[in-house]
């Protein structure tokens, strides 16, 4: 016999019990499209996340109070020790700085004719939105004037501005941050890259920097954002910072960490994520495997006497072997193909709230690892069955 007969006897065999052979590829079905599902969700928020600092400029270094390792969660509450000489201190400092931009930041409800919303209220100055690539969709950003008057004035992010204002233009009209009255200035034009998971950075408002130190009682900026000259010299302008801060702080009163080293962190943890996800969805391609081979132990035992007969008329042992191998194998192939197409449709369906991404590399490992199954738990009844002896199973009832 070649391989296409024992293929066509394999799938004969299969249809004879159409109800338990798709029982049994359900495991491997479950399996496959959970492992497609899990990795796609874990791969789209890694590819949200890299988006998102890529649209707040890919040349900026941040200095953050305290000592912070994200690596081991966010930091504990830091008392600020920057001061806004430091800015002046940065610019003058280095030929590679370009821009400076202090911050402080806050959650607070914006209210609009009784619309309650809480957001991130950014206090900052004109230099935070070309850093960051923030344009204005209508009206005007923040301006120096602003911050040197202490003026209460808004931009809302795209966010704020469609769930305080509809359709409707904001811009001269005035919403209540806390209890302070605000009259909206512009309205940012919206990056689109929130995607419905994690901070999304089109939800926050921005106000002048004086006017937000002033409002929320603070004395200090709680992080100032830089900018290098071009994305070659961020290291040196990450080191020029740190050197310029040690003139007048110590090395555990502030972290500096470029853009790049937040992102490596941030996708380190969330690709731990994704192989976590796509580890625990492998379990019930195990599960499915042992569902196979107790299927197909139970189809030896029922196939007892067809397997004497065919042994009594010159079959071979491994002509039983590799019929039954080859039955687990198309089951675990048929199951892994249903899986692959549900797991991609899933996925698509997802996508309409989340964002996700199916990487050739999972459909690749499950489709792989569903045809492993098949050999492996396959073994097992295809050798018990070529090692029945003809005689006693012909007398099988």
């Amino acid at each position: 016999m070649d391989i296409v007969e024992y293929f066509l006897l394999a799938l004969r065999a299969l249809r004879a019990n159409k109800l338990r052979s798709l029982l049994t590829m359900l495991g491997i079905i479950i399996g496959v499209a959970s492992v497609i599902l899990l990795v796609s969700i874990g791969t789209g928020l890694q590819n949200l996340v890299t988006k998102q600092f890529a649209s707040l400029g890919s040349n900026n270094v941040y200095l953050m109070p305290g000592k912070v390792d994200l690596r081991q969660g966010p930091p504990t509450a830091n008392t600020s020790k920057f001061e806004i000489t430091d800015i002046d201190n940065l610019t003058r400092g280095s030929s590679v700085i370009s821009k400076v931009a202090p911050a402080v930041r806050q959650v607070a409800p914006v209210i609009y004719k009784g619309k309650t919303i809480s957001v991130e209220i950014i206090g900052t100055w004109e230099q935070y939105f070309p850093m960051t690539n923030f344009e204005a969709k209508t009206g005007d950003i923040l301006r120096q004037t602003d911050v040197e008057r202490t003026r209460k004035v808004v931009v809302l992010g795209a966010k704020p501005a469609e769930d305080l204002f509809g359709d409707a233009d904001p811009v001269g009209s005035y919403v209540t941050i806390g209890d302070v009255r605000y009259q909206v200035k512009g309205v940012l034009a919206a990056k689109g890259s929130g995607g419905g998971l994690g901070s999304d950075i089109d939800n926050s408002v921005y106000i002048p920097l004086t006017t937000a130190l002033r409002q929320f009682n603070l004395t200090k900026p709680m992080m100032i954002l830089i900018q290098s000259t071009d994305q070659g010299s961020v290291e040196q302008a990450a080191q020029d910072a740190k050197r310029i801060l040690l003139r007048r702080l110590k090395e555990d009163d502030f972290t500096v960490m470029q853009q790049t080293e937040l992102l490596n962190t941030i996708n380190t943890f969330l690709g731990a994520i994704t192989v976590a996800l796509g580890g625990i969805a492998g379990i019930s391609l195990l599960v499915g495997g042992i569902g196979i081979m107790n299927i197909m132990l139970v189809s030896v035992t029922e196939r007892t006497r067809e397997i004497g007969l065919r042994k009594a008329v010159g079959g071979r042992p491994q002509d039983i072997l590799l019929q039954f191998l080859i039955e687990a194998v198309i089951l675990s192939l048929f199951g892994g193909g249903i899986g692959i197409a549900l797991g991609m449709l899933g996925s698509l369906a997802i996508n309409q709230f989340i964002q996700t991404y199916v990487t050739m590399w999972s459909v690749a490992l499950a489709s792989g690892f569903s045809a492993l199954i098949g050999i492996v738990f396959g073994v097992a009844p295809a050798i018990r069955a070529s090692r029945l002896d003809p005689i006693e199973a012909l007398r099988y009832e």
